[in-house]
């Protein structure tokens, strides 16, 4: 059976499905075709249903909770740590709200907790990967940076303005759920369940044969080196990656229900998180 397997190229899913992409553990008949967007890429798709499998915001998931279910492995939770907005000069928090900022989509949980945490603000979109060098260049007062540049942006010469993990750690006492993997409905709970054991073997198997998986996943980060590499996969693909337990559905929940409230996102039924 064949299964289309979307997710961001970066170092932290290559990482997660090293082992299915190079044929490292058995697949039980099931053959994978990779497929790498970006996540508002990802988003956008998942709202029409595209893909059996894909990484998707949990911004995103009111906009396609009908068609998918949310697997219980391969989520990404900051643990007090999360998306960076950034600049070139100290901004009063009272301030941010009133000035430009880039972010890397509209339904992207980054954008989501900004909002959260400062309330509606001018939203400019653009691709991940151009955020940082537009701030640099003077485009936008300020940047809210995903992936590896919540470690880098500092030698790039860009001060942090607000970690939204701390602040939401802060606001809930909970980790922040930030990316997660949803699997397509019609597959059928026995699919699924097969599916959902061959994502976790590929996830234990990243972190038990650690330094060979990262070899891998480093041709996915950009512009960091090894250790770099480790430092961020291991951020975002630990034991909360293998077990989507309780207390991450909870903060998930809060999220989700904080962000309705507010008339961010859509209103849901969040049965299928309990």
């Amino acid at each position: 059976m064949l299964i289309h397997l979307a997710h961001s190229p970066d170092a932290d899913d290559a990482f997660m499905f090293y082992a299915i992409a190079k044929e490292k553990i058995p697949t039980h008949g099931f053959e994978f075709t990779h497929v790498l967007k970006d996540i508002e890429s990802l988003n956008h798709l998942a709202i029409t249903g595209k893909y059996e499998v894909t990484a998707i915001s949990v911004g995103a998931y009111p906009y396609c909770i009908k068609d998918y279910d949310l697997l219980p492995v391969g989520a990404s939770v900051g643990e007090g740590y999360g998306p960076v907005l950034v600049a070139d000069h100290e901004i009063p928090f009272s301030e941010i709200s009133n000035i430009s900022i880039a972010v890397p989509g509209k339904y992207t949980t980054a954008a989501l907790v900004l909002k959260l945490a400062i309330g509606e603000f001018p939203v400019k979109i653009l691709p991940f990967d151009q955020i940082i060098p537009a701030v640099l260049k003077g485009e936008f007062e300020a940047g809210l940076v995903i992936h590896e540049g919540q470690i880098t942006h500092s030698e790039q010469g860009l001060l942090k303005i607000l970690d939204l993990g701390e602040w939401w750690k802060k606001e809930t006492g909970l980790p922040l759920p930030l990316g997660i993997d949803v699997i397509r409905k019609d597959l059928g709970q026995k699919t699924i369940q097969s599916l959902t054991k061959i994502f976790e073997e590929s996830i234990r198997y990243g972190m038990t044969h650690e330094e060979e998986a990262l070899q891998y996943a480093l041709s996915f980060g950009r512009g960091v080196d090894f250790e770099k590499a480790r430092t961020f996969v291991r951020m975002y693909v630990n034991e909360k990656t293998l077990n989507f337990s309780e207390k991450e559905k909870q903060a998930v929940k809060l999220l989700l229900q904080m962000g309705s409230q507010k008339g961010f996102i859509p209103d849901l039924n969040l049965t299928a998180l309990s």
